[in-house]
């Protein structure tokens, strides 16, 4: 859940994550992982944008992971093979505190081989960052601020401002879930507005997975509602797959299914 809802956020506002990952507000497009020459590894937790000069490569983690180093190094060869002449930023972002040796790993080392990448953990990062863009404020919560709860107040504010419905909506359910990883269910209830959330393709998501947990059967069938309800909504299968987590050839077949559902009414 934590991945997909990153995932979201980096490819709803590539912008933000532009500017804040690379210092100016270059304009990034999502990079398939099916456009490089290998299958991708574990390509649920991973995100590539790219502009004409540059490659973004992100790889959201909530706990260490000792394959990151290896995921580094094969990512940017792949890029190269594809695009030999763009430059590649690459970061591995730490979502929560931890005393792990990993997190502090930027090096993939093989006899005389070296490949740097960048590391951000969240926890030592300057809260003000956070709150300047929309798409940056879910992870505000788990910055370096001493008062979480005031820190997650502010998001609100920010939050209410937001005039368009669908973003804000979006931003707030992200928020929901991330906050979920420093903060008690109930006092993000109690800060953020439900009503706001239940507009949110996010909110519907964790609604669903709420209904089905612990039943792995019946949270397929949820995230099939919910594809299906985004469907009848008008969104796009790639969209709706992102969001679910459902496989796009399943998407695809749910389309198929709320077409002649939509044309037998």
């Amino acid at each position: 859940m934590f991945d997909n809802i990153c995932k979201f956020l980096a490819e709803t506002f590539p912008t933000d994550f532009a500017i804040w990952l690379l210092g100016e507000p270059i304009v990034l497009t999502e990079l398939s992982p099916s456009e490089l020459s290998l299958e991708p590894i574990r390509a649920d937790a991973l995100i590539l944008l790219q502009s004409e000069d540059v490659v973004l490569h992100l790889e959201f983690q909530t706990q260490p992971n000792r394959d990151i180093p290896f995921r580094m190094i094969d990512y940017r060869l792949r890029v190269h093979r594809r695009f030999p002449h763009r430059q590649m930023r690459q970061v591995v972002v730490y979502l929560q505190p931890t005393t792990s040796d990993l997190v502090q790993q930027t090096t993939f080392t093989l006899e005389n081989t070296y490949h740097n990448f960048e590391v951000i953990r969240l926890w030592e990062q300057p809260t003000p960052d956070f709150l300047q863009a929309p798409g940056l404020l879910p992870f505000a919560v788990l910055s370096e601020t001493n008062d979480r709860v005031g820190t997650l107040q502010q998001v609100a504010q920010a939050i209410s401002q937001i005039l368009d419905p669908r973003i804000q909506s979006n931003v707030a359910a992200s928020t929901f879930i991330l906050a979920g990883l420093r903060l008690e269910a109930e006092v993000i209830q109690q800060i953020l507005r439900r009503d706001v959330m239940q507009e949110s393709v996010t909110y519907q998501v964790i609604k669903a997975e709420g209904k089905a947990e612990g039943k792995a059967e019946g949270s397929q069938e949820a995230l099939q509602q919910v594809a299906l309800n985004l469907l009848r909504e008008g969104m796009e299968t790639a969209v709706v797959a992102r969001v679910t987590g459902l496989a796009i050839a399943q998407v695809k077949l749910l389309a198929q299914a709320s077409g002649q559902a939509l044309d037998s009414q």
